[in-house]
């Protein structure tokens, strides 16, 4: 089934359960969709609803981690909610374990051996990695390891 498909079944489901909060979340994930494509003139396509849903989701983690440290837990646990809701239309996410190992890899493919060297790294590894895993944790583990070659 097409993203578009699941998207639009899922919001009629939620209608069907009263389920307003998993509501909300997909109302505003078709709302992003409708504004991009929107934007570029053009429907979406899954790669497209994905890159969408990924932005959307990072925003949602933004939001998390601001509202834990501004000790407004009942905004954090909505916006979780909302993740979680967002995170059906991502790509199953890459293990850590999977993600080191494409870390090493790339770094020895493209000569990264220090810090200085980040750049390159993350140049050829987000390309492999978009929608797959969150690009916060990726640039910190790319940090750490390029690090521990230093």
């Amino acid at each position: 089934m097409a993203l578009r498909d699941k998207l639009e079944e899922d919001i009629k489901d939620s209608m069907r359960n009263r389920d307003q909060a998993r509501l909300d979340a997909l109302r505003f994930l078709k709302f992003a969709v409708q504004a991009v494509e929107k934007e570029q003139k053009k429907g979406l396509d899954d790669a497209g609803m994905v890159e969408v849903a990924t932005k959307q989701a990072s925003d949602r983690r933004d939001s998390i981690r601001a509202f834990e440290e501004g000790g407004r837990d009942t905004m954090a646990a909505k916006e979780a909610t909302e993740l979680k809701v967002l995170e059906e239309f991502l790509p199953p996410q890459m293990s850590p374990e999977a993600l080191t190992q494409l870390i090493k890899d790339t770094a020895a493919e493209v000569g990264a051996a220090s810090p200085q060297d980040k750049g390159k790294l993350m140049g050829k590894l987000m390309p492999q990695v978009r929608g797959k895993a969150d690009g916060a944790v990726v640039n910190q583990m790319a940090t750490e390891y390029l690090e521990s070659l230093a």
